[in-house]
């Protein structure tokens, strides 16, 4: 099993609000976590994109241009874990964020221990899995050991978040898994009814994988089940 960090993990911190990142730098430090500091879209991008971090905090109001474009290009190189900081409470928003490809968001203002907290259950599921693991259900191969998914040998290119909610549903294939399961495992957080984190991130695994059948059912009222086989699969 691999272990969290010792120092906490390396933090980017992309916001153009610097007295706000002097604070939650400095306590991110007391925390445990190196910080480091980007205050326009193409610096946050230039840094993040150029790997070293365990973590991205990505505002999104920035000039350059905004959080959700940085986060758009990010994801075409690079699958590190986003946690945004947005000002819009929009439900609008923070989907628009997790369609981007965000592993979390947090409304400003934030309570920093809230962060914090935030933070360190996404680096918790980022580094739980064992090297060498693999799991091989029908069409679908996923491996603890790079962190990849193949799809009839097609390379299958996820998120951080969708590997591991992938990873949780095939763990548990054939039986369902709530969304309040999914929250605690993942976010170390309850579920609350206008939270579509969870949804969204399913929708995306869906699309990318492209499997012969269906094998991420919804079960309606309940949660999600990881179809063992082609009929359950095709199941309503």
């Amino acid at each position: 099993m691999k272990s969290m960090p010792e120092d906490g993990g390396r933090v980017l911190m992309v916001d153009d609000d610097r007295e706000l990142v002097s604070l939650i730098g400095e306590f991110l430090e007391s925390c445990g976590f190196q910080v480091e500091a980007a205050h326009d879209g193409p610096s946050g991008l230039a840094a993040a994109a150029g790997g070293g971090h365990d973590l991205v905090l990505l505002d999104v109001m920035m000039p350059g241009f905004d959080g959700f474009e940085v986060l758009r290009r990010l994801r075409a190189v690079s699958s590190v874990p986003v946690l945004m900081l947005t000002a819009r409470t929009e439900s609008r928003d923070r989907v628009h964020g997790l369609d981007a490809g965000a592993d979390d968001y947090l409304p400003k203002p934030f309570e920093p221990l809230e962060l914090a907290a935030r933070m360190r259950a996404i680096l918790r599921r980022t580094v739980r899995v064992g090297a060498g693991t693999k799991i091989e259900i029908g069409a679908v191969v996923l491996d603890g050991g790079s962190r990849s998914v193949a799809v009839e040998g097609r390379p299958v290119e996820v998120t951080s978040i969708e590997y591991d909610i992938l990873e949780t549903l095939m763990r548990a294939a054939g039986r369902v898994v709530s969304r309040d399961e999914l929250m605690r495992r993942l976010y170390q957080r309850e579920a609350t009814p206008f939270d579509r984190s969870i949804d969204v991130h399913i929708s995306h695994l869906r699309k990318k994988l492209e499997a012969p059948q269906e094998m991420i059912r919804t079960i309606r009222g309940v949660g999600y089940q990881f179809a063992t086989t082609p009929a359950a699969a095709g199941e309503a």
